[in-house]
């Protein structure tokens, strides 16, 4: 449904250490890049195969935004977390079962260095 998002942060650079160590764990890296040449400041496209999930600096950083990444199993989910963590993510809720979402959920909350809540989800059996 829906195609990519993008975040505006405040400090690509930041911003690019966080996501580079906080993906990965989830096979996601950079795919692309776009510098202020285009005219629209500099943008980092990340994902799997094709860019999904963009930053960029060409508005300011805006209000907390919450996206989730799916993830194939509870451990990727407790290895984003670490990685999120160390990469000087804050903690915004420990990798565990979220049974007020569905029996099946498992996620990890982290607020990325400009606040947005960033989680990894693994859905496991679904009813």
């Amino acid at each position: 449904m829906i195609d990519h998002i993008e975040l505006w942060v405040s400090d690509l650079g930041r911003s690019r250490a966080f996501c580079d160590a906080a993906l990965a764990p989830l096979g996601i890296r950079i795919l692309t890049e776009a510098g202020p040449e285009s005219g629209r400041g500099s943008h980092l496209g990340y994902g799997r195969t094709e860019p999904a999930f963009w930053i960029g600096t060409s508005q300011p950083a805006g209000g907390p935004v919450h996206v989730a990444f799916a993830a194939p199993d509870r451990a990727t989910v407790a290895d984003f977390h670490a990685a999120a963590l160390a990469a000087g993510g804050r903690d915004n809720g420990r990798p565990g079962p979220r049974p007020e979402y569905h029996p099946g959920y498992y996620g990890a909350f982290v607020l990325d260095p400009d606040g947005n809540n960033i989680e990894a989800v693994f859905h496991g059996d679904r009813p």
